[in-house]
């Protein structure tokens, strides 16, 4: 199983996303999601999340509010965890990201972009601040969501 992070960077009602458009093979290719990646050996989650928003936009997270863990089942791909945050407090100068393009979008207008099915569940949650959360998302071999299971997380990672 996969092991990674996503992080959600907050500023002024404005979320940062990074559409992946720019590696070839990518699951995610014309997908809006937040920056993250996967963990390395001995690396807990939170130390991975901060090294991927370094790598992917040049900010460095101060502290970030950890919100829940989502599990990917997929019928053609390897199953994944993901550790979920969200941060409005982080200093540095966006870069350039070789994975994507980044931008800063409306909190208002994200359920509108190209987003994974599921991400919609988990981000919704996160708007209505119902974090943590522990949510199961079974994909079938079209990647289309076929079930989700959602449930109120008690423990912090």
């Amino acid at each position: 199983m996969i092991k990674s992070t996503v992080c959600y960077l907050v500023h002024d009602e404005k979320w940062l996303m990074l559409l992946r458009n720019k590696k070839q093979h990518d699951l995610n290719h014309g997908k809006w999601i937040g920056v993250g990646g996967k963990l390395k050996i001995n690396e807990t989650p939170y130390e991975c999340m901060v090294r991927e928003v370094i790598e992917e936009t040049g900010y460095q997270v101060q502290s970030a509010l950890y919100c829940g863990i989502i599990h990917f089942h997929y019928e053609h791909h390897e199953d994944e965890e993901i550790y979920v945050y969200q941060t409005s407090d982080y200093v540095g100068t966006l870069h350039e990201c070789s994975e994507g393009t980044l931008a800063y979008i409306p909190k208002k207008d994200i359920l509108n972009l190209e987003l994974w099915e599921g991400d919609r569940i988990f981000l919704e949650k996160m708007f209505r601040n119902e974090v943590p959360f522990s949510i199961r998302l079974y994909y079938d071999e079209n990647e289309i969501l076929i079930k989700s299971e959602v449930k109120e997380a008690n423990t912090n990672e």
